[in-house]
């Protein structure tokens, strides 16, 4: 019974994304009759190969009717944006409440005796899952967006996922995938958790030593300058791994639903780096080192 408020929750949350959506369709099909006759419109000034002043005050009309409903159903489409992610931050929170009183449910194990599979397969949704920027006209992407850089003063929030440099058990120090913990303003440290080992391995290590992950994906189509670009220095998440590589940018992504290709640095080939493989936005980042650096496979 405990857990009933936070279903009800969830669930008048779906409700409302349900009825989002259905607006967008009602708005998109109210649109489609004038967008129908600014087609018919247009094929009627071809057939008369002409001009008139009466098509000019018609199609102006008929476009500045278009820009209207655009927007519109642009702005339901926001709304069902962030309907989506006020239910995945609802059920983040109740991921953490379950884990920190030892309740898991078949999904959702503690990670320290999760299987390998199951591990990759999570963080593969969450590549998949991270929501693209959408930004109005002439409005720049955000932090965080893509390659753009968190802001100088920025701190990472509890259970956000960052790049951590870390020392191994060898002494090397590695770029690995880890989970905020916490973070002190007046030692200036997070504290993090391998999100390999989570519970059993945690570190305590400077700002300079943590890069937030992107929060948000970069269009290629709208924003290409949110992308890191060709032969671009970067961490990248060598495939089904959980420890960041130096790598070169081969190839940026062209559409939204594309990956980067990257070139990893490796000594067992003969030009020093292997070839193309994909990475999503969620796991490639700016690189901060000057020389070679490992990981762990």
């Amino acid at each position: 019974m405990a857990s009933l408020p936070a279903d009800t929750k969830i669930v008048g949350m779906l409700a409302e994304l349900h009825q989002l959506i259905k607006q967008t369709q009602e708005e998109r099909t109210r649109s489609e009759h004038n967008l129908l006759n600014i087609q018919k419109t247009h094929e009627r000034m071809q057939s008369e190969q002409k001009i008139t002043p009466y098509y000019r005050t018609k199609l102006k009309g008929l476009y500045t009717t278009a820009k209207v409903d655009a927007e519109a159903e642009c702005n339901i489409l926001r709304k069902a944006l962030d309907k989506i992610a006020e239910i995945k931050a609802d059920l983040e929170e109740r991921r953490i409440a379950a884990r920190q009183v030892g309740s898991y449910s078949a999904v959702d194990v503690p990670r320290k005796t999760m299987r390998r599979g199951v591990l990759m397969s999570l963080l593969q949704q969450a590549a998949l899952t991270l929501p693209l920027w959408i930004g109005k006209p002439n409005e720049r992407p955000p932090p965080l967006c893509g390659a753009v850089p968190a802001a100088g003063d920025y701190v990472a929030r509890p259970r956000d996922k960052v790049a951590a440099r870390v020392r191994g058990p060898d002494a090397d120090e590695q770029w690995i995938l880890a989970e905020v913990v916490s973070y002190n303003s007046t030692s200036n440290k997070y504290e993090v958790d391998d999100i390999d080992e989570e519970g059993k391995e945690r570190h305590v290590l400077s700002r300079r030593r943590v890069i937030p992950l992107p929060q948000w994906k970069a269009n290629p189509e709208t924003d290409p300058g949110a992308l890191f670009p060709s032969q671009q220095l970067v961490l990248a998440l060598y495939p089904q791994t959980t420890c960041f590589y130096r790598a070169l940018i081969h190839t940026p992504p062209r559409r939204p639903q594309d990956d980067y290709l990257v070139l990893f640095e490796d000594t067992s080939y003969p030009d020093g780096y292997s070839p193309p493989l994909t990475v999503a936005q969620r796991y490639v980042v700016t690189c901060k080192e000057n020389k070679k650096g490992g990981g762990r496979a």
